[in-house]
């Protein structure tokens, strides 16, 4: 098997598809290159906006421009080609009338309408057919799209901005800003990264914040979840006035103002919780296995430690991405409120990934530990 670090195609395709971050959302995020066998490289994409060309047909595409023919020529690309008819059609099917007699794929993909079908389909077609390098890359490029799919829940990422005595706000609620210019503007290229953004009726009351993309520039804006038991999201609140599909999930059905926020354009979701000590709430593991059924891959968290702390205490949370601003504030707002435990044993574990300057702040992204073995 090919190493990626030895495998330059795949380097390639990996950095094409990383174009897509902000872009393919709900579909994954692949790139594909084609190379003669003298190793020339005659075309290069990358996945389009949901509906849009997937990477090889961009490649394809990129080929016939260049006046080049792809007979007997190697596709590289990080990630099975698709089998099933979708919002597009199948890429394989693509790459055999193109007359490709190699391809090389990072990984298989997930969905199991393609998973294994697509390198079948090639193979039947007399096509050669290598999987393996770059796989590691692709899967944690596509961390939310493989979530979904093998654990029918999205990816959930939450965002922290915090003193750094871990303090979110002034005992007042007062939070803005804590931290600086650099890491808002971190903060918001995650947002716009995610399929969706998740906030609670607490955070809607009281900051009357809109959750969108402002910060940079993006061609679509993630939807927004609401975790609001009682229908309290007021109708006329800053979060309806971006484009975007918003989904309310209550516990207790009000219908009056269940229609107010339908005639904004919201959609109502009920899901009250079963389990015993939570009459009234919402169902938070059901509302992920929703927003999963509609196609969130990665759900990006800003909410209070009230929220927060629900979803860290029930393990669905999945990794975290925290802005430490160098200051103390003393009394003030925690970052997650669940507990208390009793014993240091009982501590959610987490596993740092990296550690990084935002300005005067640092951001250190920690993942809870093995959250990601799936």
């Amino acid at each position: 098997m090919l190493e990626v670090s030895h495998c330059r195609p795949i380097e390639t395709a990996l950095q094409l598809a990383e174009k897509g971050i902000f872009l393919t959302a709900p579909n994954p995020r692949v790139g594909c290159v084609l190379t003669t066998a003298d190793g020339r490289v005659i075309g290069e994409g990358h996945t389009q906006q949901a509906g849009g060309p997937h990477a090889e047909i961009m490649s394809l595409r990129d080929a016939q421009a260049r006046g080049e023919s792809t007979q007997g020529t190697t596709a590289w690309v990080t990630l099975e080609p698709c089998s099933h008819h979708g919002r597009t059609g199948p890429c394989c099917d693509a790459l055999i009338a193109a007359g490709i007699s190699k391809v090389v794929a990072s990984i298989a993909d997930p969905n199991p309408l393609v998973s294994g079908q697509g390198f079948a389909r090639l193979r039947a077609a007399g096509i050669e057919v290598e999987v393996g390098p770059g796989a590691d890359e692709s899967r944690e490029l596509n961390i939310g799209f493989f979530s979904r799919m093998v654990r029918q829940v999205p990816w959930v990422r939450m965002k922290l901005a915090a003193s750094l005595d871990g303090k979110t706000a002034l005992d007042n609620g007062v939070s803005q800003w804590i931290t600086s210019e650099p890491a808002r503007a971190d903060g918001h290229a995650w947002r716009a990264r995610a399929c969706a953004v998740l906030t609670g009726i607490g955070t809607v009351l009281d900051d009357d914040p809109r959750l969108d993309v402002r910060l940079m520039g993006t061609s679509r804006q993630p939807h927004l979840a609401v975790v609001d038991s009682r229908l309290e999201t007021p109708h006329d609140a800053r979060l309806f006035e971006a484009q975007r599909r918003v989904f309310i999930y209550a516990a207790v059905d009000h219908p009056e103002r269940r229609a107010a926020l339908q005639a904004r354009g919201a959609t109502v979701i009920l899901l009250p919780a079963v389990v015993a000590g939570a009459p009234g709430k919402v169902d938070l593991a059901a509302m992920l296995r929703d927003l999963a059924r509609r196609e969130v891959n990665e759900l990006h968290v800003e909410a209070g430690s009230r929220l927060n702390g629900a979803l860290i205490a029930q393990g669905l949370v999945d990794e975290c991405v925290v802005y430490l601003a160098p200051k103390f504030i003393g009394e003030g707002r925690d970052m997650a409120s669940f507990g208390p435990l009793t014993d240091l044993a009982q501590a959610v574990p987490l596993s740092f990934s990296s550690a990084e300057m935002m300005g005067p702040d640092l951001r250190v992204i920690a993942r809870i530990a093995g959250r990601d073995r799936f």
